[in-house]
C-alpha cells in the first residue's frame, strides 16, 4: 500500500502497513495548495503536474526499481484521488496492477471515527489501579505475554503518562493514536474481560476518546498496593531517561511550583543535585503524586473488586502478581460487575 501524500501528511497519520512515496514534497504541496485559493485552479494543476510527474519517475527510478511485473500496489492520497489516480495510470502504463483506494485516506479516517466515536464500544474494561510506581505498566506487559487480554493506552501514547512521562520520539498526533487504538480494537475478544491501566482523560497530549473513557470511568478495578520504597525503587528504574537529565528534570519541575510551593520544589532541586534519586522520587510521591491519584479517584465511578497488597516489585515478583490479576480476572464478583 503507497500513500503519495506529502510527507507531513503521512507523518500525522496514515493507514497502516503503508508506505510513504509523495508525488509532492512538503514545500510543494504548500506551493501548490496556495496557487490553487489565491491565483487559479488551472494554474496550480499545471505547475502540480509536471511536479507530480518529476517525482514519479524519481520513484521509479528509485524505491520501485526492482519490483517484478507481477506487483500490484494499492494507492491512495487525501481524498480527491488526482495525485493517487495520475501515480496508478503511470504505474499501470509500466505493467504493474495499480489500483486506488476510493475516497483516499478520508474513506480510513471515516472508518476509525466509526469504531471509536459512532459504533458501541460493547468492551469488558476492567482497570488495574494503584499509585504512581505500584509498577502497572510492566504488569500489563507480563500478562499480555501470558495472554491475557490487555490494552495498553501509554504504550500506544508513547507516554508514561505523568508530568515526567515523556519518552524518546514525542507523542503521536491524536489521529495516529486513534488509528493504533482503532486497529487493536479490532482484534479484540469481546467476549473476554479486557485489561487497561487506569488513567487520566488525558495522556501527556493524547485524549482519550469519550466511549472508551466512560466505559474506563465505570469499570471495575484491581487495585496494587506496595511499600513507598519499593514502590521508589522501581520508578527510579523506570524514569533512569529523565533521572539522567538533572537539566531537564529541573525544567519539568518548575511548574508544580504553583500547585506544591517553592520550598517543597526547592527541596527536590537540592535532592535532584545531590542524585539522592530514592529520596527524590519518594517525596514526589508523598508530596505530589499520592495526592493527585487519591483526588482523582473520587471521579471515578467503578468500585475496587480486589486488592493485592505487593511487598516487592522487583522482576521475580511481577510474575506472582500477574498471576493473581488472572485470578482475579476470572472470579464470580468480576464477571457479574461485567455482565
Amino acid at each position: 500500500m503507497i500513500d503519495v501524500r506529502s510527507p507531513a501528511e503521512f507523518a500525522e497519520d496514515h493507514i497502516p502497513g503503508a508506505i510513504n512515496l509523495p508525488v509532492l514534497s512538503n514545500e510543494e504541496h504548500a506551493i501548490v495548495g496556495t496557487i490553487y485559493k489565491q491565483e487559479s485552479p488551472f494554474k496550480a494543476r499545471k505547475i502540480g503536474g509536471a511536479l507530480v510527474a518529476k517525482n514519479t519517475a524519481r520513484h521509479l527510478e528509485e524505491t520501485l526499481s526492482e519490483m517484478e511485473g507481477s506487483w500490484r500496489p494499492l494507492i491512495y492520497c487525501w481524498r480527491g484521488g488526482q495525485r493517487s489516480g495520475f501515480f496508478s495510470r503511470f504505474l499501470q502504463e509500466v505493467g504493474w496492477r495499480a489500483e486506488t483506494v476510493s475516497g483516499g485516506y478520508q474513506t480510513f479516517r471515516k472508518l476509525v471515527h466509526r469504531i471509536l466515536y459512532d459504533d458501541p464500544l460493547d468492551l469488558k474494561v476492567v482497570l488495574l489501579d494503584g499509585f504512581t510506581g505500584t509498577a502497572k505498566t510492566s504488569l500489563l506487559d507480563v500478562l499480555y505475554g501470558d495472554g491475557t487480554q490487555t490494552l495498553d493506552l501509554e504504550g500506544l501514547s508513547n507516554h508514561r503518562g505523568s508530568l515526567l512521562g515523556e519518552l524518546e520520539g514525542g507523542q503521536p498526533s491524536q489521529k495516529a493514536f486513534e488509528t493504533l487504538l482503532a486497529t487493536k480494537i479490532t482484534t479484540l475478544n469481546r467476549e473476554h474481560p479486557l485489561l487497561l491501566e487506569a488513567e487520566s482523560s488525558k495522556i501527556g497530549q493524547i485524549n482519550i476518546p469519550p466511549r472508551l473513557w466512560e466505559l474506563m470511568r465505570a469499570a471495575p478495578r484491581i487495585e496494587i498496593t506496595a511499600p513507598l520504597k519499593e514502590r521508589a525503587e522501581y520508578l527510579v528504574h523506570a524514569y533512569k531517561d529523565i533521572l539522567d537529565d538533572p537539566e531537564r528534570m529541573a525544567e519539568k519541575l518548575q511548574p508544580l511550583r504553583q500547585f506544591r510551593g517553592h520550598e517543597i520544589v526547592d527541596n527536590w532541586e537540592s535532592l535532584l543535585a545531590a542524585d539522592d534519586r530514592i529520596a527524590l522520587v519518594s517525596s514526589l510521591m508523598s508530596e505530589h503524586y499520592d495526592p493527585s491519584y487519591a483526588r482523582s479517584r473520587n471521579n471515578n465511578a467503578g468500585s475496587t473488586i480486589k486488592v493485592i497488597d505487593a511487598p516487592s516489585l522487583a522482576d521475580r515478583a511481577l510474575k506472582d502478581i500477574a498471576a493473581e490479576i488472572r485470578q482475579a480476572l476470572k472470579s464470580p464478583e468480576l464477571l457479574r460487575h461485567l455482565r
